[in-house]
């Protein structure tokens, strides 16, 4: 494995979202002096806030600004024990519940089917919505995701690469590979899970992630039947307060451990001599010092100061591959009264339309030729049936928070004008969801924030997608983004861009794979 040369006692890392924390604590339980430089007022990045004011101008509610999903939340236990915090430890503590179901799942039919991770659960929902032969199929698919994961996530996942070479490198890395080609994990997913499943319904349970990886099912790797088993095997959680309680109770357990946490302050440029890193400069004109550099920004930030800083393109694509869907996410309050008389109440709701393929179709098709799903496929999510404490009294009425997610082309697919289209989508979208049982939404769902692809590229995502660049083979384990930056011998690289890619549990584990390319230690 390479690592950083020369001196690292000081480290500097940029970016406070969920990979630069893990770095971050990583780093200071290896003795490393370190300082994380943050460009928002918050921490948190995609798993962060945004403030929500009453008509008076008082704080009303926070909404949760990214990621709404959690699993393997061991990772971040993980991180917070190279500290020696843990999850009581930390200001605010981290108090998880398990979603029991993970996932409502409604279809075109009128059917639903809810998604537990209880193997028990599961097999008893699916024999009285599909059958007995699917229960059967449904546990033989349990048993063959969970050898995936095994057999992939010590390798693939939780490990750096310097070359492709690593999969053979060693006797370990070859049984590990000629394992997973024997579990057909270099096939396709979709076409995998349809030799266990027959009904159409949960074969979209079982690889609708697909998305996350930025692909249609038909086309995925098998391999990526990995965040399937996180998200139908290992759970679902959610953290009491929000999901940015996470980023919050990391950074207190950093800055109780003695590193320092700069908020506020941009980072527009690196300071090189001899073909190290040895400092940052501010917005404001100040210096950071450092013996090694971690970026956490998305790429086109990274790219950007890279350039500034006259850094060979060695090694950094032209363009960023190919790039996952983008998502239009609409985030505001519907009264309880309302919620009530929806058709379930679940913390996450995936509501599909009937067109699935089509709508694969439209959202991952080349420059120029994406479009707009014609029958959504959505992810309702409605946090306060988990955590009562985040209703909010607006005007007098009790509501509860809601978030409406719809994925969509990213700008390069389809170079949407988003400034005018977003009102006028988002009333799409809810006038669908009210024909398919969600009433009152069109008068009575108050709209506080609303993200589009045009909102993300904004912020420095590439083609305006949050979900960086997509897993095809090219962009996967040794072949995704390094994170080693060719002409510096020690600025290393973390998120959702570089390995091991998109998700709350690959970017802490980008994180400490950071960590290790200073430290020097595999932790393997």
């Amino acid at each position: 494995m390479r690592t950083v040369a020369g001196p690292t006692d000081t480290v500097v890392v940029v970016g406070a979202g969920l990979a630069g924390l893990a770095a971050g604590l990583h780093l200071l339980g290896a003795g490393k002096k370190v300082t994380i430089v943050e460009r928002d007022e918050t921490v948190g990045g995609r798993v962060g806030v945004y403030p929500v004011s009453d008509t008076d101008g008082s704080h009303l509610y926070d909404i949760d600004n990214g990621a709404s999903v959690l699993t393997m939340p061991n990772l971040v236990l993980e991180a917070l024990a190279a500290v020696g915090a843990d999850f009581e430890s930390t200001t605010p503590p981290i108090r998880l519940k398990a979603l029991s179901p993970s996932y409502h799942t409604r279809y075109a039919d009128g059917t639903s089917i809810d998604v537990y991770s209880d193997p028990e659960a599961m097999t008893a929902e699916v024999e009285r919505t599909c059958g007995p032969a699917e229960a059967q199929g449904y546990r033989d698919l349990r048993r063959w995701l969970a050898d995936i994961f095994d057999a992939e996530f010590d390798r693939y996942i939780d490990s750096n690469f310097d070359s492709p070479l690593d999969l053979v490198g060693s006797k370990a890395a070859i049984r590990d590979t000629a394992t997973l080609t024997k579990l057909g994990g270099f096939g396709r997913l979709g076409p995998r899970v349809d030799t266990f499943l027959k009904d159409v319904r949960l074969r979209r349970v079982f690889t609708f992630q697909a998305l996350y990886a930025g692909m249609a099912p038909q086309k995925a790797l098998a391999v990526y039947g990995a965040i399937a088993h996180m998200d139908t095997s290992l759970g679902v959680f959610f953290p009491e307060g929000g999901m940015a309680a996470i980023a919050r109770a990391m950074a207190d357990a950093f800055v109780t451990a003695g590193g320092t946490l700069e908020l506020g302050t941009e980072i527009v440029d690196i300071t090189v001599d001899r073909g190290r890193a040895d400092s940052v400069l501010t917005a404001t004109g100040h210096r950071i010092a450092c013996d090694a550099l971690v970026l956490t920004a998305d790429l086109p930030v990274v790219d950007r100061l890279l350039d500034r800083a006259s850094v060979s393109k060695k090694g950094r694509r032209n363009g960023y591959g190919v790039v996952s869907p983008s998502a239009v996410v609409a985030h505001g309050t519907v009264p309880v009264e309302l919620t009530a008389k929806w058709p379930a109440r679940a913390h996450h709701t995936i509501d599909f339309g009937d067109e699935w393929a089509e709508t694969f179709r439209r959202i991952t098709a080349k420059a120029g030729k994406g479009s707009l799903m014609a029958d959504p496929s959505l992810l309702i999510t409605r946090p306060s049936v988990s955590d009562p404490n985040l209703e909010v009294v607006r005007g007098g009425v009790r509501s509860e928070p809601v978030s409406i997610l719809a994925p969509c082309p990213n700008l390069d697919s389809a170079p949407l004008a988003w400034a005018e289209l977003a009102q006028p989508y988002l009333r799409e979208i809810l006038t669908t969801m009210e024909g398919r049982g969600y009433a009152g939404l069109l008068d009575e769902f108050v709209l506080d924030h609303i993200d589009t692809p045009e909102t993300w590229a904004q912020k420095g995502m590439i083609e305006g997608s949050p979900f960086s660049s997509a897993h095809v083979f090219r962009q996967t384990g040794p072949f995704r983004r390094k994170n080693v930056v060719a002409g510096l011998d020690n600025v290393v690289l973390a998120g959702s861009g570089t390995t091991p890619g998109v998700g709350v549990p690959t970017v802490l584990v980008s994180g400490k794979l950071a960590a290790q390319r200073v430290t020097g230690h595999r932790g393997r």
